[in-house]
């Protein structure tokens, strides 16, 4: 009976949070922006980053050339 009434620490995290939003609304609000803003360049390799440089270069000369 212990066993089910004791909580993992996945369940712990989950009330925890739960409370968090109900008493701080806005506060999750603040988070999803500044994790938009931020951004995740940590899991691109070195491949995406140069294909995405690439992209915007070539994005760039094709607007001057048909908008300049």
């Amino acid at each position: 009976m212990d066993s089910e009434k004791k909580e993992t620490p996945e369940e712990k995290r989950e009330r925890l949070r739960q409370n968090e939003l109900k008493n701080n609304p806005t506060g999750s609000l603040n988070d999803g922006i500044n994790r938009g803003s931020a951004g995740n360049l940590n899991g691109m390799g070195w491949k995406e980053t140069l294909v995405l440089i690439l992209v915007l270069v070539i994005g760039y000369i094709t607007y001057k050339l048909f908008f300049s």
